[in-house]
């Protein structure tokens, strides 16, 4: 265009006017301090994009991330819980690029950490989370299954973050090597069922830093641990600072020293109180429960599940869905508008009992269901039907199952 647009004007005898090379393409991983963009989180303080990470933030299935709240519905419960996977994902990117700048200085040459490590983990950090659907893990372990009762062994975020991403970079034109991207997918499914990392060869204690499916210690962790204490007003004794300062990797396995043995029992462990006074607290899973009869009730008319099966369209789904069922205009949503008003009038479903099995018993014992507690009734006035009944099963470990993750310490 500018050899045309010189040689036309040489015809018409005007002088010709050379237009600019274009800019030269850096290399993956390389920038200086003056491309970057500078964010302010009032976790981790100043938080530097570099040019890469900007496309994506940039992009509006990035932005989506604003309207997915981290906790889904517990700011019915904890007010402050408002927090997004917006910022989560930017406090994990920002994590992760200190781990590698951590190992990189204790032993880059030993290791071969390069630029390349570098920008492909901090990728992996800002996007591992793009894949999640409405009210965050409500989508996909409790509304999925009652429409679906075969798409959990199918349906994860952390997949749909890696086709979500192929979407955005076909979409937006990003320029990022197709090798370098197929990695970037593989870290974020690393701690998933659709993990591929089993058969990595070199630097596979890259693949533990996001999503660490060995021992489940990783910055993921890290990040929202001390972010939802936070917000819920909770103490939390966790220093994750301890773990990044500390980390090594040794039989290329990420490992940290003996004297931090407390520090990592103090991330499983607060982990697991969040999940006994925050994540499953009554009330929190009462709303949740009817928020998911909610959806169910207007799935027919506006294929919410249907969208999960395409990125192109998942992308469209939040947390405004809510508001969206609400204030139609529509009669075949009638029932789900009835069931969101009562949430916003707090006419919650009423909570019951709770049963906490013994571990001894973990063996035998099998999830109840509403049909066990309605056959277990005894004769009275009232009789239930298994449609009155709802019950959630709620298993809480410390990430190994009934293993304990620090016994490899």
């Amino acid at each position: 265009m500018g050899e045309y647009c010189a040689a036309a004007a040489a015809a018409d005898g005007e002088p010709a006017v050379a237009l600019p090379p274009p800019a030269a393409r850096r290399p993956y991983g390389e920038y200086d301090r003056f491309s970057t963009k500078q964010v302010f989180d009032n976790l981790h303080g100043n938080i530097s994009l570099d040019p890469l990470a900007c496309e994506f933030v940039d992009t509006e299935e990035f932005q989506r991330l604003r309207d997915l709240k981290q906790l889904g519905l517990t700011y019915l419960v904890y007010p402050g819980a408002v927090h997004t996977r917006f910022e989560h994902s930017l406090g994990v990117y920002q994590l992760a690029g200190e781990a590698m700048q951590n190992l990189q200085m204790n032993q880059g040459k030993e290791l071969g950490i390069d630029r390349v490590d570098v920008q492909t983990v901090k990728l992996a950090g800002l996007l591992h989370d793009i894949g999640h659907g409405p009210f965050s893990h409500l989508f996909e372990h409790e509304f999925l299954p009652r429409v679906d009762p075969g798409s959990t062994s199918k349906w994860s975020h952390e997949h749909m973050s890696a086709l979500l991403l192929d979407n955005i970079v076909d979409k937006h034109a990003i320029d990022i090597e197709p090798d370098y991207l197929k990695i970037v997918k593989e870290m974020i499914i690393a701690s998933s069922k659709f993990s591929t990392t089993e058969g990595a060869k070199e630097k596979r204690f890259l693949y533990d830093i996001v999503a660490n499916g060995r021992n489940g210690i990783d910055v993921d962790k890290f990040d929202y641990i001390d972010r939802d204490s936070r917000a819920c007003g909770l103490g939390s004794n966790f220093q994750h600072w301890r773990l990044l300062q500390g980390m090594r990797v040794m039989g290329d396995e990420i490992c940290y020293p003996a004297k931090d043995y407390l520090s990592v029992h103090k991330l499983f462990t607060t982990r697991a109180d969040l999940h006994r006074t925050v994540y499953t607290h009554a009330k929190v899973k009462a709303v949740e429960l009817m928020l998911v009869d909610a959806l169910l009730e207007a799935n027919d008319y506006l294929g919410i599940a249907l969208h999960a099966e395409d990125p192109e369209e998942f992308w469209k789904l939040d947390d405004t869905i809510v508001k969206s069922i609400e204030t139609a205009p529509n009669d075949e949503l009638k029932k789900a508008k009835e069931i969101i008003q009562r949430i916003r009038r707090r006419q919650l479903y009423k909570f019951c009992n709770q049963y906490s099995v013994p571990k001894d018993k973990l063996e035998h014992f099998k999830d109840i269901t509403a049909q066990d507690i309605v056959c277990s009734q005894k004769s009275s006035k009232v009789l239930l039907k298994e449609e009155d009944v709802a019950v959630s099963n709620v298993k809480i470990d410390l990430t190994r199952g009934r293993d304990n993750p620090l016994e490899r310490f």
